[in-house]
């Protein structure tokens, strides 16, 4: 496709000469690494945290690159100069014009917790009432057929845009994509129609990335404030004590609303009652002036709240109601969110979840304490190179919502395990216990468990390894928490 076309349609101002119809290019695809650069390719020069892409250039114009889009300072010869105040989103606008097709119908759901699960409801709802659907994000893409790992909850927007139109070229039409506060704010998931956006809630993390929780909070928003279509729609857990912020963002851009939960308006999808059984739990709901009873086969308070955003994001993009909650009794757990993976020889039953901040790992402890009739033990850690404020505070949840905590390894990355550990464990009161191994950790709680108690290893859910080291010394060592818990049960 002609640069002067992509141009065009993505209303991104080429520089004088580049139009001419001598000066015509050809283009052939898009990159942000210069290592993947063929002849007529358009390369992005971004500059990031740790590496800037302008260094690399003159790399990119060697390789082939026949356009160059970077900040206007940037120096560019022997290729055009797409030059833009907003690299980044300038990029994006035009990559959206290359990589087409792209599935009909696309919604993007944001949050610090819930985002996996609900991108996974909605594909598997949108399965169940017959449409060809796929997810996108921390699972990698899932389709009723088979999940690719791309290492990122959301991939860089050449991934991202390749995969779209991969996906729309198998035959998927409806997409559901997790948008985290990195991609909206690096603009890794732009240029597309997005018809309804959800937001979940929001607490601590990220916070070696946003400089505070405002911060953070703004990132997330970018999702109603530029990415949903002006004539979207937003669904929003009305719960948390965020959603009042959410809720007025939503408003203030003119988009439709669909709020969900207990404290949901007279139009939204209002949850009526919560009865947690031995294998689920039982959900009344009022919608439309119409009341429903679902069986939902998952427990815990927040996967409830989790599939009626799933369910608002289907209704929000033309669902039939019967159907959307006909389907909410047919879900199936998603990898690593709540998995139950093993009973014990004792009949202890063992729970996998990715809760890996303060706030996710009380609402996991949370949802696991009604279907406990004994103890509750939760095996957990923190990671390595992230927000250090949150370790301390995720040793006081232990402490004080389990019967009995097991601080241990996540993936330490660059940093020593046992200092990370001691952050853990200054917030606990010394009453939790430190095994620094994971697999000795996990065997430790499985044969201290009984009948009535319930095990809850936290942090990594559905990752396959253990990230130790960085940079060139980074290793990553196979570990899967289901796997070893079923060894250490069995």
């Amino acid at each position: 496709m002609k640069l002067t076309v992509l141009a065009t349609r993505a209303g991104v101002t080429l520089p004088a000469g580049a139009e001419s119809p001598a000066s015509e290019i050809q283009v052939t695809g898009f990159a942000i690494d210069n290592r993947k650069v063929a002849p007529g390719t358009v390369f992005g020069a971004f500059q990031g945290a740790r590496v800037n892409g302008e260094d690399f250039i003159s790399a990119a114009i060697t390789a082939g690159a026949v356009a160059i889009v970077a900040r206007p300072e940037a120096r560019v010869s022997g290729a055009v100069h797409i030059a833009a105040a907003n690299p980044r989103q300038a990029f994006a606008r035009l990559a959206a014009q290359f990589f087409t097709p792209v599935p009909g119908t696309i919604v993007a759901v944001t949050g610090t917790n819930g985002k996996t699960s609900v991108a996974e409801m909605t594909r598997q709802i949108w399965r169940m009432a017959g449409h060809r659907a796929a997810s996108i994000g921390t699972l990698g893409v899932t389709t009723s057929d088979e999940s690719i790992s791309t290492g990122l909850t959301t991939p860089d927007i050449v991934t991202f845009l390749a995969n779209m139109s991969g996906l729309a070229r198998e035959g998927v039409t409806h997409v559901a994509y997790e948008a985290s506060s990195h991609g909206l704010s690096q603009y890794r998931n732009e240029g597309l129609r997005v018809m309804a956006g959800a937001f979940t809630n929001l607490s601590r993390d990220h916070l070696d990335y946003h400089a505070d929780m405002d911060d953070y909070f703004a990132a997330k928003l970018r999702l109603f404030d530029e990415v949903v279509a002006a004539d979207g729609t937003a669904v929003i857990w009305a719960d948390d004590e965020w959603s009042d912020r959410a809720i007025a963002r939503a408003r203030q851009r003119g988009l439709a609303l669909l709020t969900a939960g207990t404290r949901a308006d007279a139009d939204g999808l209002r949850l009526v009652s919560r009865a947690p059984g031995q294998l689920g739990q039982v959900l009344e709901i009022e919608w439309a002036g119409a009341a429903y009873k679902v069986n939902l086969p998952l427990i815990g308070a927040y996967q409830s709240a989790n599939a009626l955003v799933a369910a608002g994001l289907v209704l929000a993009s033309g669902g039939d109601p019967a159907q959307v909650f006909d389907a909410l009794g047919r879900l199936q757990p998603v990898r690593g969110r709540l998995e139950r993976a093993a009973i014990s020889r004792s009949g202890t039953p063992v729970y996998v979840d990715y809760a890996h901040t303060p706030d996710a790992l009380e609402a996991a402890i949370a949802a696991l304490r009604p279907h406990c009739a004994g103890r509750l033990i939760v095996v957990f850690g923190a990671g390595g190179d992230r927000d250090s404020g949150k370790r301390p505070e995720m040793g006081r949840v232990a402490a004080t919502q389990a019967d009995l905590g097991i601080v241990t390894d996540d993936n330490p990355r660059s940093e020593d395990s046992a200092a990370i550990r001691a952050m853990i464990l200054a917030g606990g009161d010394g009453v939790l216990r430190e095994v620094g191994d994971r697999r000795a950790a996990i065997a430790a709680a499985i044969a201290e468990a009984g009948r009535d108690d319930i095990v809850l290893i936290a942090g990594k859910g559905h990752e396959q390894g253990q990230i130790v080291g960085a940079g060139a010394d980074m290793r990553v060592l196979p570990f899967d928490d289901v796997t070893v818990a079923r060894e250490c049960a069995a």
